[in-house]
């Protein structure tokens, strides 16, 4: 059965994020968030993400997170809205008359939330921007709240069309009635190059070269079931100022994130993972006390799994998910 907060909070939502004029399609699915986000200044001016997070039934908040940019549009004088991804956190609020807020702090993704905010309100109008999730939204009762409904439409944002390649031939050019030049076939140095002097390599400076030159250890492997799961990172032992980033299946989710002994908390969608994906931590520095160490804490439904990772300049902590 549809409970009543997905067919609530499922909808188009206009409002503010940061001062930005934002339309946010939200459509809940379990416990967790899919849909789209627009930033805007005019139609013909905007930047537009595709979004995940999960509703925090205790809390009763919805977070989500930009996640893959889709679309950007440029017009006007100003530059385009929603040049950075945000991660978004919002109070659910019906105060009553069918009014339904979104109230909460949002900032940049890889930052802690700290003075933005998000005011949106959900809309029975017709959406600003149109795309495949109108559809999903307006029968969400009569069929489209199917799980598999909603991860195929999830997947149509990113069906871009290939415009082949087309090279003109060279074209001969006469240069008397009667008579073609052809274009002289250009001659090749066959002589060897001279050497190079070695080039002294350079330590990885980038989060994204650490994650792939770095060696990958596997820590601990979790069976992925039911809707989604939730991950809290600590710093273990003495917080000493570690920082750490997280990838998954070779994408990054997340990075500067600073470990204290207050759990940093994210959830993964089951239906996101592969049949077996893996979730990287990535050292971005190593503390005052080498190596890098995380503790990590895994619910999936009433099992909890719990691991000590450790991330240094060789290598990078691996969690495995088996669904």
């Amino acid at each position: 059965m549809l409970s009543t907060k997905a067919q609530m909070v499922t909808g188009v939502w206009q409002g503010k994020i940061n001062g930005q004029k934002t339309e946010v399609k939200i459509i809940k699915s379990g416990d967790s968030i899919t849909g789209t986000s627009y930033y805007y200044s005019s139609p013909g001016n905007y930047r537009r993400y595709s979004i995940r997070g999960y509703f925090d039934e205790a809390a009763n908040q919805v977070v989500w997170w930009d996640d893959r940019l889709i679309e950007e549009k440029e017009g006007g004088l100003l530059s385009t809205p929603g040049k950075t991804p945000l991660l978004s956190r919002a109070d659910f609020n019906c105060p009553g008359s069918g009014v339904m807020l979104l109230d909460g702090s949002s900032n940049e993704k890889n930052e802690e939330i700290k003075d933005g905010t998000v005011h949106l309100q959900k809309t029975d109008r017709d959406p600003r921007f149109h795309d495949e999730w109108d559809w999903v939204i307006e029968n969400f009762t009569a069929g489209t709240n199917d799980p598999d409904v909603i991860d195929s439409v999830s997947l149509v944002a990113f069906r871009t069309k290939q415009e082949p390649v087309f090279r003109e031939p060279p074209v001969a050019r006469a240069s008397k009635p009667g008579r073609v030049i052809v274009p002289e076939e250009k001659k090749v140095d066959t002589r060897p190059a001279p050497e190079q002097p070695a080039i002294a390599a350079t330590t990885p400076k980038t989060i994204e070269e650490k994650f792939t030159t770095r060696k990958k250890k596997i820590f601990t492997t979790i069976k992925a079931e039911g809707d989604s799961i939730t991950l809290q990172f600590y710093d273990n032992a003495i917080v000493d100022g570690d920082s750490i980033s997280l990838f998954l299946d070779g994408r990054m989710l997340f990075s500067h994130i600073k470990l204290s002994d207050k759990p940093y908390t994210l959830k993964l969608a089951v239906t996101d993972l592969q049949p077996e994906s893996e979730m990287t931590m990535v050292a971005e520095n190593l503390g005052a006390i080498p190596p890098n160490t995380s503790y990590m804490v895994a619910m999936v439904g009433d099992k909890r799994y719990a691991a000590n990772l450790a991330s240094t300049e060789e290598s990078s902590a691996v969690i495995r998910f088996r669904r």
